[in-house]
């Protein structure tokens, strides 16, 4: 079976982990299998990089990471993100230096991922080449495809809180230095209508059984996807069942700022909101199904709904939802 998702961030990551778990992938494959026999399942992850950021003269690609990461067993387990056993001399060096942003920290272990990128990237290769090389060395046991290999980065317009004047930041200032708490006023996608989708992403899409929307943030994650010319088309045209994940659960966002960012674009942080801002295939948007919390309650015409647990406490847990989200594809596994 071929599973195609669209992630994004911590929650997206470990979003997959469950649908590995489910399909015997990656960590979970079956012990003494041989690594080069050819799985009968197929992942492949289309991941944002609307966060993605040029600082300290090297490409940072936040989601691709911590989706390399979480699924090679390199990530730091408390805090989601970033490499496991860090150490922060070159941050420490860079602060005494005076170097700005003085906001984000890079990790030395982490620093050397950004360091390989940003060669390639400057020797020409595209982003999606350099992620297959990255991949090589971490082996997450999923395809993970950016969504373009174009800049398509997300930028906030806000009112900056020193001149008191609109101007628009990186989403990495927002959401980092900020910690979207200054006065918010609209979201735009930097360099996406230049963009278009990376080599694979289409016939990723096209190509599934399943395509499924993790339960990431609605806006700046899966959204940022979304605004990729091509990727909103793919999916409304694509034979498989598209099924999407609330990330509310009792009226909060699974992790992240999802409410901070819905707020912005006027969506309530509700399961039936968010729903019905992506929208129904049979009309103008792109769900033929969607998962939401147990006890929580959604109606959206033309697509079918469908209440179970959502919190990911583990990989297992998540995988029972990737199960129901399967079988409200029709697909028994």
């Amino acid at each position: 079976m071929k599973v195609t998702v669209l992630v994004g961030g911590v929650g997206g990551a470990r979003f997959l982990l469950g649908v590995q778990k489910l399909l015997g992938l990656g960590q979970f494959a079956e012990p003494g299998t041989n690594s080069s026999a050819p799985s009968p399942h197929e992942l492949t992850a289309i991941v944002n990089v609307g966060d993605d950021a040029w600082m300290y003269g090297v490409r940072i690609c936040p989601d691709l990471d911590t989706c390399m990461y979480t699924l090679g067993g390199g990530i730091d387990p408390e805090r989601g993100w970033g490499h496991r056993d860090e150490t922060w001399h070159a941050k420490e060096e860079l602060a005494a230096y005076g170097v700005q942003p003085d906001w984000f920290g890079l990790g030395d272990r982490d620093l050397a991922t950004h360091l390989v990128r940003s060669q390639m990237l400057r020797a020409g290769y595209p982003l999606s080449q350099v992620t297959e090389a990255l991949c090589d060395r971490w082996q997450p046991g999923a395809r993970l495809l950016p969504a373009s290999d174009d800049r398509s980065e997300t930028h906030v317009v806000v009112t900056d809180p020193e001149t008191g004047n609109q101007r628009a930041i990186h989403f990495q200032e927002w959401w980092v230095r900020y910690r979207a708490q200054i006065p918010t006023h609209s979201f735009a996608f930097i360099g996406t209508e230049k963009a278009t989708a990376a080599p694979g992403v289409a016939d990723a899409i096209a190509g599934a059984d399943v395509v499924l929307l993790a339960p990431s943030n609605p806006v700046v994650s899966i959204g940022s996807i979304l605004a990729v010319p091509g990727l909103r088309r793919a999916l409304r045209s694509t034979p498989a069942q598209v099924i999407g994940y609330s990330p509310i659960v009792a009226g909060k966002p699974l992790r992240g700022m999802a409410d901070d960012c819905l707020k912005v674009i006027g969506v309530d942080s509700t399961s039936e909101a968010v729903g019905t801002h992506y929208g129904a295939r049979g009309t103008t948007g792109i769900l033929d199904g969607w998962l939401i919390d147990e006890g929580d309650h959604a109606e959206i015409e033309g697509v079918n709904v469908k209440a179970v647990p959502l919190l990911m406490t583990d990989p297992a847990a998540t995988a029972e939802m990737v199960r129901a989200g399967l079988q409200l594809a029709g697909i028994q596994l």
